[in-house]
């Protein structure tokens, strides 16, 4: 089918179009801009829509960003697209929780101060390669420091070739500085701990875009964690191109399922455990352990190996952390 511009910039493509049976020529393709409790709200690319669920469907099987065909007239959801990506995470009865689909770009947004957590930007970071979303960490607050450069080395040590912007949310420069990920027709989704900046970024992405501005709240200078201030998943219009999408702060992120993930994040530990003498080493005692020699010589970081232990552990038994918690388990042993 030919892709209508309005349609396009609001991320159609032939990965979807493919999905259209001849007999559902009558259907229009809606994407879901927010999902609330009793009701899902999406757009043609032109004007807004009230969704309406069939009625064995509930609203927690919907992600903000699906792609659903439904009735012109009615509204009525006919059946969900496959999706090119999907963000979920375990909450804590087990359950999965949509938290947004068909992403392009993934924002992990983080200060120059004491909410910098190397243990939490590696969970995010496993989260955006576990669902093939590139990540991009981007730096708040660098007025609040002397060395914002020396938050951008940490950073660029959490994974290879990661994309790291230092800008201030509430300055038009923002809008420039992320230029490069907010294309026509280019989904981003930001995420981080509450007070970070994110609702302040969503609304200078958004601009005129956003029909009514997110709740912005402050740092508590006591400990440099933030207020919660949005509580809903939403999807808006970039001024100039692209659609962000706005989640609230995660302050229990569980690791269950990501080990592609990451291994991606800590690709020079997982790669040297492929030489290991015995394929399942422990990387604790045994001998001929590559990983055992690189820290012996210094070319693996001791905390982060620890680190990477940890979120082993967590992601084959299925333990609940909270993001950036400190825990003295005792070291696991890699499934192999």
């Amino acid at each position: 089918m030919t892709i209508a511009p309005a349609l396009e910039n609001l991320g159609w493509s032939p990965f979807f179009s493919d999905q259209i049976a001849a007999s559902e020529a009558d259907l229009v393709p809606i994407r879901i801009t927010s999902v609330h409790r009793d009701r899902l709200d999406g757009t043609d690319g032109t004007t807004p829509i009230d969704l309406v669920l069939q009625a064995n469907e509930r609203t927690g099987s919907f992600a903000v960003g699906d792609w659903v065909l439904a009735n012109p007239l009615s509204g009525l959801i006919e059946r969900p697209l496959d999706r090119l990506s999907l963000i979920k995470r375990r909450t804590g009865d087990g359950s999965w929780q949509l938290s947004g689909a068909n992403i392009d770009t993934l924002f992990i947004v983080t200060s120059c101060n004491g909410d910098f957590n190397d243990a939490r930007l590696e969970r995010y970071l496993a989260l955006a390669n576990q669902a093939e979303i590139r990540p991009v960490v981007v730096l708040t607050k660098a007025d609040t420091t002397d060395d914002a450069e020396a938050f951008r080395t940490r950073a660029a040590a959490l994974q290879r070739d990661l994309d790291i912007v230092i800008t201030d949310p509430r300055q038009p420069s923002a809008v420039a500085a992320l230029a490069p990920w907010c294309g026509l027709g280019q989904t981003v989704a930001l995420v981080g701990s509450s007070g970070v900046g994110k609702s302040t970024l969503v609304n200078t992405l958004a601009g005129s875009g956003l029909a009514a501005p997110q709740l912005t709240g402050g740092i508590r200078e006591a400990d440099a964690k933030g207020r919660h201030t949005t509580t809903a998943r939403s999807l808006h219009p970039i001024a100039g191109g692209g659609w962000v999408m706005d989640t609230p702060g995660i302050r229990t992120l569980h690791i269950s399922e990501m080990a592609d993930g990451l291994d991606k994040v800590f690709a020079e530990i997982t790669e040297l455990a492929e030489q290991c003498k015995f394929r399942n080493c422990t990387h604790a005692h045994e001998p001929g352990c590559a990983v055992q020699a690189a820290l012996a010589d210094g070319r693996i970081d001791p905390e982060r190996f620890s680190r990477w232990q940890k979120l082993l552990v967590e992601n084959d038994s299925g333990t609940q952390t909270e993001v950036g918690a400190s825990s003295k388990r005792p070291a696991p042993r890699r499934k192999r």
